[in-house]
């Protein structure tokens, strides 16, 4: 099966303006198919931008609103799935959340934070309970976190379990902590024998300083894409032939002992 061609859009928009943010991605969706890419995934909350504070409630959509209006006609019109960060509004409550929409404009799966990082994350949003949301691309089993969940290794581990191939993470990641997408994010694929598409901020962004470094980390541990610490969008190839080779290759998921991991779950 050929690899699932996947743009990585390394941006933080312009926080606060979503017609601005929304115009930049039909532009990345643009060159994103032009390369071949099947799937576009932005970085956490890029609708709205990050660090918007009191204007995040009325900047917050439904999952259904018309941001994802929108969103579809960009999918459809380009031929490719969008991941796309956003707060979501249901009813009074609010979500750090993150909807996929497929080739052809149709909802493909809808994942809600789970593990909130930080006061400016806790006193705004209320934290998902769905652990493992996943779709189908193109012969692909996707799955979907969220920047601070990939930083737990039970999230991912029980998307290998489930059959993800692809774990696609919006994030926004700040300085001075680079050693996660440097070092633990490509050791989260290799140890759960996956890919992962990391997508961070970038810049500075009202008294957060982002740390870009989006890549796609392999199952074998290497990182065939890495972008820098400015706009960017990162072709990169996730390869289900490389995916089906380490798993050969490395028993991890094989050799483990549920029966010893009770504990684990304990406390």
């Amino acid at each position: 099966m050929p690899p699932l061609r996947t743009a990585l859009l390394q941006s933080s928009g312009r926080p606060g303006d979503v017609a601005h943010n929304l115009r930049l991605l039909e532009e990345a969706a643009g060159r994103a198919a032009a390369s071949g890419a099947r799937l576009l995934l932005t970085s956490e909350l890029f609708l709205t931008g990050y660090a918007v504070g009191d204007r995040l409630p009325g900047l917050a959509e439904p999952a259904d609103g018309p941001s994802a209006a929108r969103v579809a006609r960009i999918a459809a019109g380009h031929g490719l799935a969008v991941g796309l960060g956003y707060p979501e509004r249901d009813g009074e409550t609010l979500y750090n959340a993150l909807r996929l929409t497929g080739p052809d404009g149709t909802p493909l799966a809808h994942y809600r934070k789970t593990h909130l990082y930080g006061e400016y994350e806790i006193t705004r949003f209320t934290p998902g309970d769905e652990p493992v949301v996943q779709a189908e691309l193109d012969g692909t089993r996707l799955g979907l976190l969220i920047c601070y969940d990939v930083e737990f290794p039970e999230a991912v581990r029980a998307h290998a379990l489930a059959g993800t191939e692809l774990l696609l993470v919006p994030t926004a990641l700040m300085r001075p902590y680079e050693v996660v997408p440097r070092t633990l994010v490509p050791a989260r694929a290799y140890e759960s024998q996956l890919h992962i598409a990391y997508v961070n901020r970038c810049g500075p962004e009202d008294g957060f300083d982002f740390a870009g470094l989006s890549c796609l980390a392999a199952p074998d541990g290497t990182v065939p894409a890495r972008a820098g610490s400015g706009e960017e969008l990162l072709i990169a190839d996730a390869d289900r032939d490389l995916l089906g080779r380490a798993r050969a290759a490395n028993p991890y998921l094989r050799d483990r002992r549920p029966e010893l991991y009770g504990s684990l779950t304990a406390r």
